[in-house]
């Protein structure tokens, strides 16, 4: 019961079983709500629930840009630069038109995510924006998460610069978003909670390869990169033809996507992810289960903090 109450304060009442229900959902993004939303559809299914997307997404897109495409549509709504979502067919005003949201979800891009000064006034207004044009909708502030321990903007050189390390970037980024939720009055979704609980558990949490031989290596070559939740090291052919070592340690590998589905399903349909039966194809069973039980107790967690921050 305490745990239904403490939910129920984030968007939604928590049960191990729920009745089925409709959850009309909107995202305000970039590409990393596009990898929370990978597996949400068949988590929600699997739950017997149905679960209507839109995604006003865009690549690598801040805040900032966010608003100047609605300012752009708002002083004429026939100049192309206010309506680039869903290949430059629909202004955000079009998109937050096309259904009755239940929600709808704004971002930072993740390398500004770190410092709360790119947020304004452009969340402000992008807030304002989407209660006028959506008002029974709830908006929800998407927590991203930190990029991989082994990424390369951790580096010495970087501190004071920006987030040099992994846990740096996490505890910045959470913070802004934490101080960003508290003056919209909004909710949280802790995906990064929960990536940064995985990512550094002393059992499952992903280990960098140091026995790989990056100089050496020839493709399809790659180090270990066992339980990884980012997309990580791999081969990309160039102009030239040769095959050059890249990584990406930002964006959610499949186990980071499930992980971040089972976040959004327990926020959005406020119902316990842990027995839900739906596990992607090539994810081991029981290391599914980590991922589902993380996602709950990050879930769950927030949940108490706000609750006591409440009292």
């Amino acid at each position: 019961m305490r745990l239904r109450v403490l939910l129920f304060l984030l968007c939604g009442t928590l049960s191990a079983v729920a009745a089925p229900k409709t959850v009309r959902l909107l995202t305000v993004g970039n590409s990393f709500a596009d990898n929370a939303l990978e597996f949400l559809p068949k988590l929600a299914d699997a739950a017997g629930h149905e679960l209507i997307v839109g995604r006003a997404n865009l690549g690598g897109c801040t805040l900032e840009r966010h608003w100047r495409h609605v300012a752009a549509h708002e002083a004429d709504s026939s100049n192309k630069e206010g309506s680039p979502y869903r290949g430059g067919k629909y202004s955000l005003a079009d998109m937050l038109g096309k259904n009755e949201w239940d929600y709808v979800t704004i971002q930072q891009v993740s390398y500004k995510s770190h410092d709360p000064a790119t947020y304004q006034p452009y969340a402000d207004k992008q807030q304002r924006f989407i209660a006028k044009r959506a008002p029974q909708a709830r908006i929800l502030a998407h927590q991203i998460w930190a990029y991989r321990v082994d990424d390369p903007r951790f580096v010495p050189e970087n501190k004071g610069k920006e987030p040099h390390t992994q846990q740096e970037m996490y505890e910045q980024v959470r913070k802004a978003y934490h101080a960003l939720a508290r003056r919209l009055d909004i909710g949280i979704i802790p995906s990064g909670d929960a990536m940064y609980l995985a990512d550094t558990d002393a059992i499952w949490g992903f280990r960098p390869d140091l026995e790989f031989d990056f100089a050496s290596s020839q493709e399809p070559e790659l180090p270990r990169q066992r339980h990884s939740l980012h997309r990580g090291w791999y081969w990309r052919k160039g102009k030239d033809g040769r095959h050059a070592l890249k990584i990406d340690g930002h964006h959610a590998s499949q186990a980071g996507e499930y992980l971040l589905g089972c976040v959004w399903f327990e926020i959005f349909f406020g119902e316990s992810v842990v027995e839900n039966a739906f596990v992607p194809r090539g994810i081991d069973k029981e290391y599914a289960r980590f991922l589902r039980e993380t996602a709950h107790a990050a879930v769950k967690a927030l949940a108490e903090e706000r609750s006591d921050r409440a009292k």
